[in-house]
C-alpha cells in the first residue's frame, strides 16, 4: 500500500468514526457502522431531520430531502455520501 492509500484509508476510518459519533449522539445510543438506521425504526423523521442538520453543520454537506432515506440507510452510507460530497468541493 503506498503513502497515499494510507491517508485515504485512515481518512475513510476517521470520517466513519465522527459519522458514527454524530449519529450516536443524536440517538442517544451506540450504533454500528452497519446498523440499519431508518429501516429498523432506530431514527425516526424527527432524527433524521436533526442528523441532516448536524451533517450540514459539521461537515458543510446537503442533504436533498428526496435522498435522506437513502443516505441514511446506515452510518456506513452516510459517511460515504460525505466522503463523496466533500472530495468534490
Amino acid at each position: 500500500m503506498t503513502s497515499s492509500q494510507d491517508k485515504d484509508t485512515s481518512s475513510q476510518a476517521e470520517l466513519l468514526e465522527q459519522t458514527r459519533a454524530l449519529v450516536e449522539s443524536v440517538v442517544m445510543r451506540r450504533v454500528d457502522a452497519d446498523t440499519a438506521l431508518i429501516e429498523s425504526g432506530l431514527v425516526d423523521s424527527v432524527l433524521a431531520v436533526e442528523i441532516v442538520l448536524h451533517v450540514e453543520t459539521v461537515f458543510g454537506v446537503r442533504l436533498p430531502p428526496t435522498e435522506i432515506a437513502e443516505h441514511l440507510a446506515s452510518v456506513a452510507t452516510l459517511a460515504e455520501y460525505i466522503a463523496d460530497n466533500t472530495a468534490n468541493r
